[in-house]
């Protein structure tokens, strides 16, 4: 009887992780949307740092290569199960296709900030470019290792996972500092914060589940970039809320008109051109006064 109790408890963690896991994948995924719309409407990707930008693709790149080695490679399986007592990891299906969902859409937002209208010393910074180049020796270094036998293939991977948690890290350090110089959060979505928090809560929680289920607590250790994303996703999207939400308020966009918009008494689509037709609600109650 409790064999079947706890094959059934088992059975309805794994259904709830499968749940979470495909709920947290939506969430991240959903995440990245928000700013390219943005940039397309604005076509201007002033007050978005080319740092983050560029750092989120190096790594999008490396947890892509991590998580799709983890969870279609036997030779890693078993490298890992040789190191976590034949216990196997808890890469999930749901983290491959965010980990390329979001490199597709890193990369997409990089190419529009190749054709918008940005400001004239909107650039990479050099501690940025070093640390991409010192980040791709690194990795070129452990890929000659390992062919020479000196050290594993998931060794490698674990490498990789290092370098998408330091710039996970690292990424978002200009864009506050940016809203902050600016005292300003135009040109950046808070819409990709707000699913970002939601997307990261759901990860851990995925993660933490199905270590409880397999009672392995090790799986968190194994998989440190999961949680570590996590971790970090949540602490500097509550930095960006409070940024949005409190310390500067209100906002103004000098390519947008207000996000109350009215044309001829008739309500329109929020982050509109500005247009000589085009005016705010206030200024349309005024002149209905008059």
């Amino acid at each position: 009887m409790e064999q079947l109790e706890q094959i059934s408890a088992q059975g309805f963690g794994a259904m709830a992780s499968h749940i979470i896991g495909w709920a947290y994948f939506l969430a991240w995924s959903a995440s990245f949307y928000p700013q390219a719309i943005l940039n397309w409407r604005r076509k201007s990707v002033q007050g978005l740092s080319m740092d983050f930008i560029y750092l989120n693709v190096v790594g999008f790149l490396c947890y892509s290569i991590f998580n799709l080695a983890f969870y279609f490679s036997p030779e890693i399986q078993d490298e890992y199960r040789q190191r976590n007592g034949g216990q196997d990891n808890l890469v999930r299906a749901n983290d491959v296709f965010f980990a390329l969902h979001a490199l597709a859409l890193s990369s997409f937002t990089l190419f529009q900030t190749l054709i918008y209208k940005r400001d004239e010393g909107q650039s990479v910074s050099k501690p940025t470019k070093l640390l991409i180049l010192i980040s791709s020796i690194g990795m070129g270094l452990m890929v000659v290792s390992a062919i020479a036998s000196k050290s594993q293939w998931i060794d490698l991977l674990y490498y990789l996972s290092y370098i998408k948690l330091g710039i996970s890290f690292i990424k978002y350090c200009p864009q506050v500092y940016l809203n902050y110089a600016s005292k300003s959060t135009a040109g950046w979505s808070i819409h990709n914060i707000l699913l970002d928090f939601t997307g990261g809560t759901l990860s851990i929680s995925q993660l933490i589940l199905d270590a409880y289920i397999s009672n392995d607590w090790s799986g968190i250790s194994g998989d440190p970039v999961k949680f570590g994303l996590g971790f970090l996703s949540i602490f500097f999207d509550i930095i960006f809320m409070v940024q949005h939400y409190i310390l500067y308020r209100p906002r103004e966009d000098k390519d947008y008109a207000p996000l109350s918009m009215m044309e001829n008494g008739e309500h329109k689509a929020l982050l509109l051109p500005k247009h000589k037709n085009y005016q705010s609600t206030l200024q349309f109650k005024q002149q209905q006064q008059e």
